[in-house]
């Protein structure tokens, strides 16, 4: 049991890194589905919109893939933007968990940065969730005033898929400067 294990963790890194081999170069049309992202969550609850305004940044993932049976992960790229909406470059996220998780899914993140000492936390290569890290879900209609916590707020937006789980983990982020 455990060297299946082990085998697992061993292949699913190797699917890890070998998403994060692809191409380094952020485009427009990468840029583009991040605004379009931005717009379809404010288009859920348009009470986001104050996120949007009053923070220092934030990073949009467009769609981000998640999957998994005992041992899971997760893959998205997104694009980083300065107050003001000014794409400063594009970023990876990567994801391994372990515990009970069943199915797929793809959702919309955003991470906003209240300060510009966590935007720079975050640009600078310094930055991951813990398993502590907790996002609120964007539904229809609802408060959003949630707190920053550590300089960070972080939502998220269902777009297809079911996944049950209860799992550790975390979230690794790598930026690329356009």
């Amino acid at each position: 049991m455990r060297i299946k294990i082990q085998v697992l963790l061993f292949i699913l890194s190797l699917s890890v890194f070998t998403l994060q081999a692809q191409k380094k170069k952020w485009t427009q049309e990468d840029v583009k589905k991040a605004q379009e992202a931005i717009a379809e969550i404010k288009a859920k609850n348009d009470k986001i919109s104050s996120f949007f305004g009053n923070s220092y940044g934030y990073a949009v993932f467009p769609s981000i893939g998640k999957g998994g049976i005992g041992v899971g992960g997760a893959y998205g790229k997104g694009t980083v933007f300065k107050k003001g909406g000014k794409a400063t470059g594009g970023v990876r996220m990567t994801q391994v968990t372990i515990g009970f998780q069943f199915g797929g899914q793809a959702y919309i993140e955003v991470i906003f940065f209240q300060s510009k000492s966590a935007y720079d936390s975050f640009v600078g290569g310094n930055f991951e969730f813990a398993p502590s890290a907790t996002a609120v879900a964007v539904t229809e209609g609802a408060a959003v005033n949630i707190p920053y916590k550590n300089g960070v707020a972080v939502f998220t937006m269902a777009k297809g898929g079911l996944m049950y789980e209860a799992t550790l983990g975390g979230q690794k982020f790598d930026f690329i400067e356009l």
